[in-house]
C-alpha cells in the first residue's frame, strides 16, 4: 500500500519552503517537527483544545489569526505564510538575538514555568498586539480584551496569571494599543 502525496510550499517566518512533496494526511505541526526542523510548536493535546501548537497565519490583507496545527493538515497551509514561535525574535545589528515585546515581557514576569503552552501564548498574545494596532482598546476594556484572547489557551501549570499580567503590562505600555 502506498501513502498518498502532494506538493507543498509555504512561507514560514518570511523563509519560503518547499515545493516539497508529503503525505497527504500529514498534520501540520508534524510538517513543522518534520519537514521544516522547527519544534517550538509543541504537540499537546492532540485535539486542538490546549492550543500549544498554536501558528500565526498571516492573511493576504495585512491580518493575522491563529491557528492550530495538530488538528489541520499540512495541506491547508499551501501557499500561506505562517509564523512559528521560531519566527518572534530576531538578530540585532551587533549579531545578538532580540527577543519580541512580548517574550521579553513573558520572561520579566516568569511567565514560562514548565514552557510547553508558551509558544501558543506567545503566538495568541503577538495576534492581540497587532490587532491592537490597528484598532486600538478603550483602557477600561484591556483586561476583557486580554482574557477573551487568551482564554482557549490551557496552561499545566496554572500560570495565566503571569501570562495575563505581562501582556497587561505590554498593552499598557505600547503606545497607540490603548485609546
Amino acid at each position: 500500500m502506498s501513502i498518498p502525496t502532494r506538493e507543498i510550499t509555504l512561507n514560514i517566518n518570511g523563509q519560503q519552503v518547499g515545493p516539497m512533496t508529503v503525505p497527504e494526511e500529514l498534520s501540520m505541526v508534524d510538517f513543522l517537527h518534520e519537514y521544516a526542523d522547527l519544534t517550538g510548536s509543541r504537540f499537546g493535546c492532540g485535539q486542538g483544545l490546549c492550543r500549544a501548537c498554536t501558528v500565526i497565519v498571516d492573511e493576504a490583507d495585512g491580518t493575522s489569526r491563529e491557528m492550530r496545527t495538530c488538528i489541520t493538515g499540512a495541506h491547508y497551509f499551501n501557499g500561506r505564510s505562517i509564523r512559528t514561535i521560531e519566527g518572534h525574535a530576531t538578530k540585532g545589528e551587533d549579531g545578538q538575538l532580540k527577543l519580541s515585546a512580548i517574550q521579553e515581557a513573558f520572561l520579566d514576569h516568569f511567565s514560562f514555568q514548565c514552557s510547553y503552552c508558551a509558544p501558543g501564548f506567545v503566538n495568541a498574545a503577538t495576534v492581540l498586539v497587532e490587532r491592537l494596532q490597528k484598532e486600538p482598546v478603550a483602557k477600561e476594556d484591556v483586561k476583557q480584551v486580554i482574557e477573551d484572547s487568551l482564554n482557549d489557551h490551557i496552561c499545566r501549570c496554572t500560570g495565566y496569571v503571569r501570562y495575563y499580567s505581562a501582556v497587561h503590562d505590554v498593552v499598557m505600555n505600547t503606545p497607540g494599543l490603548v485609546k
